[in-house]
């Protein structure tokens, strides 16, 4: 498979790479992908963000479509990271995006992992965990949730076993994508900000 077409953000000559796909329904540039590319970039990563082929597809003809197999969206992580090369390079994204990088992160040996808004599981139905592969995961892992996240609150994740090699943050009264409430006196921004500034540190420990 051919890697996708990358936007770029942040220097070019950094020493470490964030390579980051997007959630299940929103394509690479969102208010939200915009936001953690360039902020990372003005923490002085190098930022690529790709697209699955449904996604690049839907882009092209304007058409819906659902994600790719599971094999497809495996595939097409493991032609970004050939292409961006693995030793210097966090991997992740949003939701969906972060979930299959976690699938393929010991495998590549790619330096770090980080998810934004991981799944645990589907919405209303938190019988259904995705977490089995998370129990032996080696590859030094962020992850960042929202406390409000219906896909994965702090009650469902207290009681699963993920390997030692995962840190969780969780942004205050912020929702899947990390929104909290008016009543919270919060803002969006800051959760955004807060997550941003955590992801570079995260990466600039590796």
């Amino acid at each position: 498979m051919h890697s996708p077409e990358f936007i770029f953000d942040g220097p070019h000559d950094t020493p470490l790479t964030i390579a980051l796909a997007h959630g299940a329904g929103a394509p690479m540039d969102t208010p939200f992908m915009d936001a953690f590319a360039s902020g990372l970039g003005k923490h002085g990563l190098r930022v690529a963000r790709f697209e699955f082929p449904y996604m690049a597809e839907r882009r092209n003809t304007g058409k819906k479509r659902p994600p790719n197999s599971a094999t497809v969206l495996i595939e097409t992580w493991a032609a970004v990271i050939d292409e961006l090369g693995p030793e210097n390079l966090v991997i992740g994204g949003k939701s969906m995006g972060g979930r299959i990088a976690s699938m393929v992160a010991d495998d590549a040996a790619v330096k770090g992992l980080v998810c934004l808004g991981y799944p645990f599981h589907p919405s209303g139905r938190p019988e259904k965990v995705r977490t089995e592969h998370l129990l032996d995961l080696k590859t030094p892992a962020l992850f960042l949730q929202g406390t409000r996240d219906s896909l994965g609150n702090p009650e469902d994740v207290a009681g699963y076993k993920l390997s030692g090699s995962i840190r969780l943050k969780w942004l205050e009264d912020g929702d899947h994508g990390f929104k909290p409430r008016k009543k919270s006196g919060r803002s969006e921004q800051q959760n955004w900000d807060e997550a941003i500034a955590a992801f570079a540190t995260f990466a600039m420990s590796l």
